[in-house]
């Protein structure tokens, strides 16, 4: 059995021994940083693990982490070693689909092309030994503004992605893998039970006449009332998806959890796992930004001798990137970053530090902030750490993971 269900299994057997529902957490590694601390929260907290990355982050040509799958699967190893973390960790895909590498969409890629690229993606990520794959190929950018793909489209290209990766591991004799797949996730989810009906009906059918009619995805992206701008977690809409996937031997997963107002919901609504990402890049940079003002009191001081200016750095970074612009609102398209409300120009920065956390000028700027402090008996990787930690913990504890690994084998 694949890794993920083995583990989902297991915590259906403990609510129905204990009466306690949990709900996996998913960390996005978007920084070594967050990588090390998910790490550390995890050892402390004594439950799993699970790191759910894009291919704009991880992938065949290094993403935005410098990392391909080969190199990110040894770094969490190596990171488990450090701290004899010898708990359960998964190692996923987010967001596997056309057009969702925002290089595919920059330059406008053909959908063999595209097809082709995540085809590719995925058999590097299985050969590097990854334990789910988020299959969405939901998006289409020849597709005319405010229209949505048809849906019967997202299921034959979900099926063909499928079969690819299966194809393929099974050539190079490798263990089974588990599968996510989402309908319309980037634009909200399951929209509406038709279309959701209809996806399943024809992702049933295309598996089967495949020769897959044993391979179903653990996971089912759903709509539960949070997105990049929204923290609500609707639990009516989650309750009602959950009862419509269990039955087929899927669990619902919520995306765009960050800052969640109410996440201790997610386990009573039977959600199976949720996904939490740009948060932690905001804590990175907040506990950045805070160790600077300390670097600064020592510069007044005369104790340090040329400050980071790593606040200065990053806002810098990023604005030149342009990939805020990714994120602008409909009524903010066209305009410049300073142009902006100062709370918009804040929130971009911070979600938009994670594209550039392995610029060189970034990692000078953090290396002599660190430093700097160290001359001074401050631990500034640990500070950044445990602000991250800090900000995980409330998800194991809400989402009822602690001393989970004592009961799963």
């Amino acid at each position: 059995m694949a890794k993920t269900e083995n583990i989902l299994r297991q915590i259906d057997r403990l609510k129905a021994e204990t009466g306690i529902p949990r709900t996996l957490f998913a960390a996005c590694p978007n920084s070594t940083s967050v990588i090390k601390a998910a790490f550390r929260a995890a050892k402390r907290n004594n439950a799993p693990i699970k790191f759910a990355a894009t291919l704009n982050q991880v992938d065949s040509d290094g993403g935005y982490t410098g990392l391909t799958p080969m190199e990110f699967t040894k770094m969490l190893a190596n990171e488990a070693e450090a701290i004899n973390y010898t708990g359960a960790y998964i190692v996923a895909i987010d967001h596997g689909g056309p057009w969702l590498k925002d290089k595919q969409s920059v330059e406008k890629w053909d959908l063999k092309k595209a097809m082709d690229g995540v085809k590719k993606s995925f058999e590097d990520a299985i050969a590097a030994g990854y334990d789910l794959i988020h299959v969405d190929p939901t998006v289409d950018i020849f597709i005319p503004k405010g229209d949505i793909i048809d849906i019967n489209v997202v299921a034959e290209r979900t099926v063909e992605l499928i079969v690819h990766a299966e194809n393929y591991r099974k050539s190079k004799n490798l263990s089974p893998i588990s599968y996510e797949v989402g309908t319309e996730e980037v634009h909200g989810g399951l929209a509406d039970e038709s279309t959701f009906d209809t996806f399943i009906s024809q992702l049933q059918k295309g598996l089967a006449e495949n020769g897959l009619a044993d391979v179903w995805p653990c996971f089912i992206v759903g709509k539960v009332g949070t997105d990049l701008h929204t923290t609500t977690f609707d639990k009516e809409v989650a309750k009602n998806l959950t009862e419509k996937v269990r039955p087929l031997g899927s669990y619902i997963k919520g995306h765009y959890t960050d800052g969640v107002e109410n996440p201790e919901d997610y386990p009573l609504c039977g959600i199976g796992a949720a996904n939490v990402g740009p948060e932690f890049t905001i804590s990175e940079y907040e506990a950045l930004v805070e160790l600077e003002e300390t670097e600064k009191r020592y510069y007044d001081e005369g104790a340090v001798a040329q400050l980071s200016r790593i606040k200065d750095v990053l806002w810098k970074l990023v604005y030149e990137s342009n990939r805020w612009k990714k994120w602008l609102q409909d009524d903010e398209t066209g305009k410049d970053l300073y142009q902006l409300t100062e709370e918009r120009q804040n929130w971009l920065v911070k979600t938009g530090c994670r594209y550039i956390w392995q610029h060189p000028e970034a990692l000078v700027a953090r290396y002599r902030l660190y430093d700097n402090l160290k001359r001074h008996g401050i631990d500034a990787e640990a500070v950044v750490l445990g602000r991250i930690e800090h900000d995980m913990d409330k998800y194991y504890y809400a989402f009822n993971l602690i001393n989970l690994n004592d009961h799963l084998s």
